[in-house]
């Protein structure tokens, strides 16, 4: 089930599941990836940017993903295969490739600078992973510290048949959003997907600039699911509506730091992770936090049923 350019609607950033010790939870991988497939995703993505890629050996990368995909024969499963050396990406790649993934997601390394520099480096990832493996062009600024404006996404584009999807999480990014659907239209670029991470904090007006959807994180992607079915329906209204309710919750995990241990806790509420253990080193929730957690639950419970989780 390869990537194509024509992907739309949500893959999920999934969580990697531990245990209380760090070690992997097979049982809460399950868990997640079925709940994916009841809420309607179209695809999942795993060993993301907080899916704590870095703090798992490159067995259990392999493992994790190879796990999701066997989980998930009906899904596109996108494998995020970013690393410091095109050897290490290399190897994952083929890898997971060979287990049956959609496609890979690379990100570009903190050290580039030019437009130039950002080119060739996803050339010559392409020539170290094979130009017939389907990539997502991962651009997030806020983290990677690297600047890839619209006309060096085109060039990439043009260059790289292999690249079907931009993960589009720059802020403020829906500009860019636009520029490239107009290249589009006018033909003078060829059409790739285009789905948002960023949490999803501009999902709701993401989707009016022409993104076909969202590959991002969060501890409610049924809602995110829910945003991008009403987008494309033409229901407007209906879609801000639900996603203002969740503006507030998604706004308080999207904390640089804290935020993953905010979603995994959320996900152990909701009964998908037996643990909401981050592999260390990483921060903990405070008593203070979990309680404003609490707080904001409860009151997204007035307007979405699914945040009346059971007390604690």
């Amino acid at each position: 089930m390869p990537l194509t350019a024509d992907a739309q609607g949500v893959y999920p950033i999934a969580p990697t599941p531990f245990h209380d010790d760090g070690a992997i939870d097979n049982a809460s991988i399950d868990r997640l990836v079925d709940f994916y497939l009841a809420i309607g995703a179209t695809g999942i993505t795993v060993l993301g940017q907080l899916g704590e890629a870095p703090k798992l050996t490159h067995a259990e990368g392999v493992a994790v993903a190879t796990h999701m995909i066997r989980r998930a024969p009906t899904l596109p499963v996108i494998v995020g295969v970013s690393a410091p050396g095109f050897a290490a990406m290399r190897e994952l790649t083929q890898e997971v490739m060979a287990a049956g993934a959609a496609g890979v997601m690379i990100a570009p390394p903190n050290t580039l600078r030019t437009d130039d520099q950002i080119v060739t480096y996803y050339r010559q990832a392409v020539q170290a992973i094979g130009a017939d493996v389907p990539f997502v062009l991962q651009d997030y600024p806020l983290t990677f510290s690297v600047q890839i404006t619209p006309g060096v996404i085109r060039r990439i584009v043009a260059e790289l048949p292999s690249c079907v999807m931009l993960k589009h999480e720059d802020w403020p990014g829906l500009e860019k959003i636009s520029t490239l659907r107009a290249w589009e239209r006018e033909g003078a670029m060829r059409h790739i997907a285009i789905l948002c991470g960023n949490n999803g904090l501009f999902l709701d007006y993401e989707m009016a600039r022409g993104a076909d959807g969202a590959n991002t994180g969060y501890a409610f992607p049924d809602m995110l699911c829910d945003v991008v079915r009403l987008a494309g329906s033409g229901e407007r209204e209906a879609a801000h509506d639900l996603f203002d309710a969740h503006l507030p919750l998604l706004r308080y995990e999207q904390q640089p730091g804290v935020g993953l241990a905010v979603r995994k806790y959320l996900l152990m509420r909701r009964g998908l992770l037996g643990s909401a253990a981050l592999r260390q080193p990483a921060p903990a929730l405070t008593a203070a936090a979990r309680a404003e957690v609490e707080h904001l639950l409860a009151r997204l419970a007035r307007h979405d049923p699914r945040a009346r989780l059971a007390a604690v």
